[in-house]
């Protein structure tokens, strides 16, 4: 296909006329002329197609009948073309039967003027209709520009989450190493040491396990996140899920008052054990985390009917602010309580028990009321589900 050169970048518009009477086409170009646009002229359909081919223009007002090429075809082989379809086309013509007009607008034209012609109207319409076609152009351009930018961003954020992936999974060996060390440490110096030393030691390897928590997190949001974390699924008791959460908190569950309301029928679910332990035990130890030292946290579940089983976790703490329900989900989306500066979330936890649940087909969300607590709440396949 040959190459079309679009009007020259200037600001007077560029407009064809095509008719094969030659004092319309005088007429026409020498009024379009004295109004400040720029006009080429042509007296039939082929040579029309040769000279949109050479320059593209702004606008084309075009005649029906026409020897050899009427205007209807004109039209509709300037619509087939991807490079020339968006070329507004006025017909201008005698014929003012309304099957003509709607031939005209099925053609793919923008507008139709009848012949006698008042220039005044005509001039309009040109105007007009250039107009639309300046708005669809900075339209085009500015979509153009923020898909560019769409795209430059991706590549950016791709970026950045594989060198934040590779720092963070490069970081755990050093922290397993620290963390060896200080138990090995506080081993062999437990006769040495004063208790406050050991006291010390045992905070250091504490923070240091914490740290290796949020690294692990980190990498399983990432392989979430990316679709690279398969499912060991199984038919697993619900119940021996929330003992082992429960019982992985250790000291923890002593800081409040927790009630697990434990069913007296079994209730099977289809669920990878591992993943859907963690999720419950990072719910519960969130809950006990913001909840105060005489408040309660409450686990249970039932199976709701429709092929899933739904899973609670509420608490008797500040409450979390109802523009926040979604946002606590996000990767390092952290809120503040309503009466303090206190963080709620670590960033990680919450987004891998979403992501975690949603690789399960389940759903996750939490009800809350400032000063009246917070419920979370996963939703799961039933044993029975596909």
């Amino acid at each position: 296909m040959e190459q079309i050169t679009p009007a020259p970048p200037e600001t007077t518009p560029d407009v064809l006329v095509v008719d094969d009477t030659p004092a319309n086409l005088q007429l026409l170009t020498g009024m379009l002329k004295k109004h400040g646009y720029r006009v080429r002229p042509v007296p039939s359909g082929r040579l029309a197609i040769q000279a949109v081919r050479k320059i593209k223009p702004d606008l084309i007002l075009l005649d029906i009948n026409m020897p050899d090429m009427n205007g209807y075809e004109v039209c509709e082989y300037f619509k087939a073309d991807a490079a020339l379809k968006d070329i507004p086309v006025i017909f201008i013509s005698a014929l003012d039967e309304t099957i003509d007009k709607i031939k005209a607008f099925s053609a793919g034209g923008v507008d139709y003027i009848t012949k006698p012609f008042q220039f005044n109207e005509v001039e309009a319409r040109v105007q007009t209709h250039l107009k639309l076609r300046g708005i669809q152009v900075e339209l085009e351009l500015r979509n153009s520009q923020l898909q560019t930018s769409f795209e430059e961003v991706k590549k950016l954020e791709e970026l950045q989450n594989n060198l934040t992936h590779m720092i963070i999974h490069d970081m755990r060996s050093p922290l397993l190493g620290v963390t060896g060390f200080l138990e090995i440490l506080a081993l062999k110096g437990g006769k040495t040491m004063t208790s406050n030393d050991l006291a010390i030691l045992s905070g250091a390897r504490s923070s240091a396990l914490v740290l290796v928590d949020m690294v692990n997190s980190l990498l399983d949001v990432c392989r979430l996140e990316q679709g690279q974390m398969p499912l060991n699924l199984g038919i697993l008791d619900l119940d021996v899920l929330i003992g082992n959460a429960l019982a992985s908190l250790g000291s923890l569950t002593g800081k409040v008052s927790l009630h697990y309301q434990k069913p007296t029928l079994a209730t099977l679910v289809k669920c990878d054990a591992n993943l859907i332990t963690r999720v419950i035990a990072n719910l519960v130890g969130n809950s006990i985390k913001y909840t105060p030292k005489d408040g309660q946290v409450t686990v249970s579940f039932e199976d709701i009917g429709d092929g899933t089983v739904k899973l609670w976790v509420s608490d008797t703490g500040s409450g979390i602010l109802h523009e926040y329900h979604q946002k606590i989900f996000d990767k390092f989306g952290q809120v503040k309580t309503q009466h303090s500066n206190t963080r709620y979330s670590t960033g990680l936890g919450l987004a891998f028990c979403k992501l975690a649940v949603e690789a399960h087909g389940g759903k996750i969300g939490v009800e809350s009321e400032i000063g009246k607590g917070s419920t979370f709440w996963i939703i799961l396949p039933h044993e029975g589900s596909p």
